[in-house]
């Protein structure tokens, strides 16, 4: 076999910042070849923490654009376009997706391939290791078969001059993933990592991406499992310090950082820490001289209940009188996703020529003047969103949390509805410990009944708004065969709303006053349901073909 090279990135797991050692030591392998390499504990390691590049950190939270949550202020965002339909194989974007997993797959592949080689090192550490390697390639293929459905199935490393082959059916990569994730389950250890190998993976990640995948897929009875066995480990427990109107958000903040230590809930994050790993989501949420990157949609905004339980159209606390009013008597989770007036912020004078107090938010503003936040449907995101970092550009640390404890109890309590067993206790078990740590009215099958409310448009919206700007909505809106959602028009709050009429003026409006923000997306069926194999793949690898259905 020809010699491989290693590619090391940004390392994902990190300590606290007086942890210099251990999991933080960075050497260079651009050139190391594994005819010399992998001999030694700490070349293994080494390796292992190149491979964590491949977790998303930032894009994560960008990928919640791709839905009907968020939309970005920038046409020519990738996600935008993405959620849009109207891009082609042809996309640089389509090729970047599918060059990053490949590139993180076949890192893993050379891991897997010659970690055994290691001499003077415990086969339990070899074993710990490899079930990292293994968790971390089969989320890769995750990301792929979600994108692409059938996909040529790598797990070897391939020679320089080699291509990769034909695609293997959907089903095949599937089963390939989650046989993996079982494997990598049963050689990792339960507990969380600590110390220097904080934030690294071990069984509960393993068997939590088993959830998800099987909830992709619709095999309900395997995502069931997977979830309660990560719920029956007995690890991970809802992050809360008994503050129900802040633990929500401030999970997303400094505060919730792995390293912070109160955070328990987190089963997967890209940890950032100073001068090793950063974002920039903070301050382009509210950035104070620009438009928002990150605009959260009427959409959004109209899909949290009431207090009483009801949704917006049947509660008789919903008032849409003032900007204020849409906030009021809301699921506790809104205020501490989406900004809302009296709120502290970055984003410096808003659009109420009336405040004068920079600091605290009291209405969206619409025209830039380079002295405040601009958004294109008059609101924000506040979660996620570091106030002290939005005046700083791309020092942003809080951690990216790629998979927690919340999504998987939404996992098990969805999966048990579509197999008809759901029943009070499960949604006691799951739902209501999220609704009871913000203090929102429980949910009661009974009442649901009562009210004429439908059991899965209800577990589905309480999936959305516990997990709202985590990058899940694009691939629950496919899986839900919801496509339809992708292709209505983008709209924002209503004119008649804005502090200063004149700045919305010029702004379209659908037929009760919404602002129209963006028009013109599609969606087909079933063409959109994949995205297309990359031109650029398709050319150098003709096996590949033929193209998704739709994008020939």
């Amino acid at each position: 076999m020809k010699k491989i090279l290693l590619y090391t990135c940004v390392l994902l797991a990190v300590t606290s910042t007086s942890c210099r050692k251990g999991f933080l030591d960075r050497t260079p392998l651009d050139a190391i070849s594994d005819e010399t390499y992998w001999t030694t504990e700490e070349q293994l390691t080494l390796a292992l923490n190149g491979l964590y590049a491949n977790v998303k950190n930032n894009n994560t939270v960008a990928m919640d654009q791709m839905g009907d949550n968020s939309i970005n202020s920038s046409t020519g965002d990738t996600y935008r376009i993405f959620g849009s339909g109207n891009f082609g194989p042809d996309l640089s974007a389509v090729d970047a997706e599918w060059r990053s997993q490949y590139t993180g797959i076949r890192q893993c592949n050379v891991f897997l391939a010659n970690y055994e080689r290691a001499t003077g090192v415990s086969q339990e550490i070899k074993n710990q290791m490899a079930g990292e390697a293994k968790t971390i390639r089969a989320y890769m293929y995750m990301n792929l078969v979600s994108y692409f459905g059938d996909l040529p199935l790598v797990t070897k490393p391939l020679n320089i001059d080699e291509l990769y082959g034909p695609r293997n059916k959907r089903k095949e990569i599937i089963d390939f993933i989650l046989s993996e994730l079982e494997e990598a389950a049963g050689m990792m250890k339960k507990d969380r990592q600590t110390g220097p190998t904080l934030g690294r993976f071990s069984k509960g990640t393993a068997l939590a991406f088993k959830a998800r995948m099987a909830l992709y897929d619709s095999r309900w009875d395997v995502a069931e499992k997977a979830a309660k066995d990560v719920m029956d480990l007995n690890v991970y427990s809802l992050y809360s310090t008994g503050k129900p109107a802040q633990d929500y958000y401030d999970l997303f903040t400094y505060k919730g950082k792995l390293s912070a230590g109160a955070n328990k809930e987190t089963i997967a994050a890209r940890i950032n820490l100073t001068d090793v790993s950063m974002h920039n989501i903070s301050r382009e949420s509210q950035v104070p001289d620009q438009a928002s990157r990150y605009n959260p949609t009427k959409a959004l905004v109209d899909a949290y209940l009431c207090s009483d339980g009801l949704t917006i159209d049947k509660s008789p606390l919903y008032k849409e009188d003032t900007y204020a009013n849409i906030f009021e008597n809301r699921d506790p989770r809104m205020k501490q996703t989406i900004l809302a007036p009296g709120a502290t912020w970055g984003g410096k004078r808003d659009g109420n020529p009336a405040n004068t107090n920079p600091a605290v938010f009291t209405a969206p503003k619409f025209v830039s003047d380079k002295l405040g936040c601009v958004t294109i449907t008059g609101y924000y995101y506040t979660k996620y969103v570091e106030v002290s970092t939005v005046s700083q550009v791309s020092k942003d640390q809080n951690d990216i949390h790629v998979m927690r404890l919340a999504e998987v109890l939404l996992t098990y309590a969805e999966a048990k509805m579509e197999q008809g067993t759901l029943t009070q206790g499960d949604i006691d078990l799951t739902i209501n410990k999220l609704r009871d740590r913000v203090g929102m009215k429980r949910m009661m099958l009974t009442e649901l009944a009562a009210n004429g409310q439908d059991l899965r448009t209800e577990i589905r919206r309480e999936r959305r708004i516990e997990l709202a700007r985590e990058g899940q909505r694009w691939y629950d809106i496919i899986r839900w065969k919801q496509g339809s959602l992708l292709a209505a028009d983008v709209k924002g709050m209503k004119k008649s709303l804005a502090a200063v009429p004149s700045q919305v003026s010029n702004m379209a409006a659908d037929a009760n006053g919404y602002i129209i923000v963006m028009t013109g997306r599609q969606f087909v069926d079933p063409k959109h349901y994949l995205f297309p194999v990359p031109l650029t793949q398709m050319q150098r690898n003709p096996a590949l073909g033929p193209q998704n259905p739709g994008w020939e």
